[in-house]
C-alpha cells in the first residue's frame, strides 16, 4: 500500500508539472504566431540562431540546476537529514552566482564569435537571463526535491505569460523605428530576446516570495534534526561539483545536437549554396520558430515526468528499495507512451491544418507542414530518450547518458553533413538527422536501464497496443477533418472536431484492448472518475 500511494503521488506530481508544460507550451505557440507577424521569418532565423546558443550556454551554466540539486537533495531528505539538505541548498546558490555571472559575461564578449553578425546583439540580449536562470533552476530544484511540482508549474506559466506579452510589446516597439529588411528582422528578435529575461525574472520572485513563507517551516524541520554527520561546505561543494558535473554534460551533449545542426546547415547553405545570411535565416525560421515550436507542445510531458522521475527514483533507489524503483520506472515510461505515440501519430496526420491554425502565413505554410509531418515521429523517441536520461541519473549512472549522446551526436552528424552536401534535401536533412539521433539514444538507454537495475520492458501494452489504437485513431481524425472541411470550409470547426473525435476513439480503444487496466488508471491524475465512466460504458477490463 505505501508503494502505491508512493508511485500515485509522483505521477501526480508529474501530471501537475506535465499540465503546466502543455499551458506553457501552448502560450508559446500562441504568441509565436502574432510575433512572426512582427519580425517575419528571418527574425524568427536570427532569434532562433541566438536562442539556441544561448540554450547551450544555459546547458552548461545553469540548466542542469534543478535535476542535480533535487537528485542530491532528494537523497538527504529520504534519509531526514533535513540540516544537511538546506546546506545543499544554501551552497548552490554559490555554485550558480559564480558560474552563472561568469557565463554571462563571456558570453556577452565573445557573442561575435559564437553566431552570425545579424544575430550578435540578439544574443547579448540574453546574457542577463543566464544569471537569472541559475537563481531560479536552484529554487525549482529545492522544492522538486520535496516531490512538490506545483511552485515549479506556477512559476513557469508565469514566466511564460511575461515572455509572451513583453516579447510582442517590445518587438513591436523596436521594429516601429526600424528601416526595414534585416534591420526590422533584428531588432524584432532582440525585442523577443528581452521577453524571455522578463519572464525569468518574474518567474524569480515568484519562487522568492514562495521560499520566504515557507522559511519558518524549514527553520524548524532542522531544529529537530539530531544528525551527527554534518556536511561541511567543501564537502557539499565537492558533492554538488561531481553531481552537477556529470548532469551538465548529459544535457549539454544530449541538447546540442540543434545548434550542431544550426550551425552545420547555415554554414553548408552559405558557403557551399550561395545563400545569403537573409535567405539561410529565413529557411532556418521556418523550421526552428514554426516547426519545433508546434513540436515541444508533447514532448513538455515527457520533460515533466522525467523532472519528477529523478527525485522520486534516486531516493528509492537510495533506500536500496528495487521493487519501487522498478515500478516507478514502468509507470513513468508507460504513461509518457501513451500520450506520446497518439500525440505523433495526430502531428503526421493533422500536420497542415495545426500548422495552418497556428502560423498561417501562406508563404511558408506548406514547407512548415510538411517538415513537422516529417519531425512527428521523434515526439516517441524524445520523450523516450528524455525519461531514460532522467532514470539512468536517478540512479546513479549520470555519465552513461552523456556516453550516449555523444555516440547518438556522433551518427547524425556523419548522417547529416554529406546529406547537405550531395543532396537537395536542405531542411530535410536535418529531420533524418535528428531521427536518427533520438533513436540511437532511445536503444542505447534502454539496455543500460536493463543492465543497471534488472528491468525488462514491458512491450505490448506500452508499445504495441498503443501504437495501433492510436494509428486507427489517426485514419479517423483525417477523416472527420476531409469530411467536415469539404462541408463547412472551416479549418478551426474540422480540426477541432478531429481532435474531439481522436481522443474519444483512442480512449476508447485503449479501454477495450486493455492497454489501460483500472490499476493503472488509478494512478494517474483524474484516473479514478475516467475508470468509473469506463466501467458504466463497459469498456474497462478489471
Amino acid at each position: 500500500m505505501g508503494n502505491r500511494k508512493r508511485s500515485e503521488s509522483f505521477i501526480v506530481q508529474a501530471g501537475i508539472l506535465a499540465g503546466a508544460g502543455i499551458i506553457v507550451r501552448i502560450i508559446g505557440i500562441l504568441y509565436r504566431s502574432p510575433l512572426t507577424s512582427i519580425i517575419g521569418d528571418e527574425g524568427n532565423g536570427y532569434y532562433g540562431t541566438a536562442y539556441n546558443i544561448y540554450t547551450i550556454i544555459l546547458l552548461l551554466a545553469s540548466y542542469s540546476i534543478p535535476s542535480a540539486i533535487s537528485k542530491v537533495i532528494a537523497q538527504r531528505l529520504a534519509l531526514n537529514e533535513y540540516r544537511n539538505a538546506h546546506r545543499i541548498f544554501q551552497c548552490a546558490f554559490i555554485y550558480v552566482i559564480v558560474v552563472g555571472g561568469l557565463a554571462s559575461i563571456l558570453t556577452w564578449i565573445f557573442a561575435p564569435v559564437l553566431v552570425d553578425e545579424n544575430a550578435v546583439s540578439v544574443l547579448r540580449i540574453f546574457t542577463p537571463t543566464i544569471f537569472f536562470s541559475g537563481i531560479l533552476g536552484v529554487f525549482r530544484g529545492y522544492y522538486q526535491a520535496h516531490g512538490s511540482m506545483v511552485q515549479t508549474s506556477i512559476s513557469q506559466i508565469l514566466e511564460q505569460i511575461l515572455n509572451a506579452v513583453i516579447s510582442i510589446f517590445a518587438a513591436w516597439l523596436m521594429v516601429s523605428g526600424a528601416a526595414g529588411g534585416s534591420d526590422r528582422a533584428i531588432r524584432g528578435a532582440m525585442g523577443s530576446a528581452v521577453g524571455t529575461g522578463v519572464g525569468v525574472i518574474t518567474a524569480l520572485l515568484f519562487m522568492f516570495i514562495i521560499y520566504r513563507s515557507n522559511r519558518r517551516f524549514f527553520i524548524r524541520r532542522q531544529a529537530k534534526d539530531h544528525t551527527a554527520d554534518v556536511l561541511s561546505k567543501s564537502e557539499i561543494f565537492r558533492m554538488i561539483f561531481l553531481v552537477v558535473t556529470p548532469f551538465i554534460m548529459s544535457t549539454f551533449v544530449y541538447n546540442c545536437s540543434t545548434p550542431i545542426n544550426q550551425t552545420i546547415y547555415i554554414n553548408v547553405m552559405k558557403l557551399v549554396k550561395g545563400l545569403n545570411s537573409a535567405e539561410a535565416a529565413t529557411l532556418y525560421g521556418i523550421y526552428s520558430g514554426k516547426t519545433l515550436v508546434i513540436l515541444n507542445i508533447p514532448i513538455a510531458i515527457s520533460a515533466a515526468v522525467s523532472a519528477a522521475v529523478i527525485p522520486t527514483v534516486s531516493a528509492a533507489f537510495a533506500r536500496k528499495n528495487m521493487e519501487d524503483t522498478k515500478q516507478k520506472v514502468s509507470l513513468a515510461i508507460q504513461t509518457t507512451m501513451l500520450i506520446a505515440i497518439p500525440a505523433a501519430v495526430g502531428l503526421g496526420v493533422l500536420a497542415r491544418p495545426v500548422t495552418q491554425l497556428l502560423f498561417p502565413q501562406p508563404e511558408s505554410l506548406d514547407m512548415a507542414a510538411s517538415l513537422l509531418r516529417a519531425l512527428s515521429v521523434t515526439v516517441v523517441f524524445y520523450s523516450l530518450s528524455t525519461l531514460t536520461n532522467a532514470v539512468l541519473q536517478g540512479v546513479g549512472l549520470v555519465n552513461r547518458p552523456v556516453i550516449h549522446a555523444v555516440i547518438a551526436l556522433a551518427a547524425q552528424t556523419a548522417a547529416l553533413v554529406p546529406l547537405l552536401l550531395m543532396t537537395e534535401l536542405n531542411l530535410y536533412s536535418m529531420v533524418l538527422a535528428t531521427v536518427i539521433y533520438t533513436f540511437i539514444m532511445c536503444l542505447l538507454n534502454q539496455i543500460s536501464i536493463s543492465r543497471a537495475i534488472g528491468y525488462s520492458q514491458e512491450i505490448m501494452r506500452t508499445f504495441v497496443l498503443p501504437g495501433v489504437s492510436a494509428m486507427i485513431m489517426g485514419i479517423v481524425s483525417w477523416a472527420v477533418y476531409s469530411m467536415l472541411y469539404g462541408l463547412f470550409e472551416s479549418n478551426v470547426i474540422s480540426l477541432a472536431a478531429a481532435i474531439v473525435m481522436a481522443v474519444i476513439v483512442y480512449f476508447a480503444l485503449l479501454l477495450g484492448t486493455g492497454a489501460v487496466d483500472a490499476e493503472t488508471l488509478d494512478q494517474m491524475p483524474g484516473g479514478g472518475r475516467i475508470a468509473s465512466i469506463a466501467r458504466k460504458m463497459r469498456l474497462l477490463r478489471e
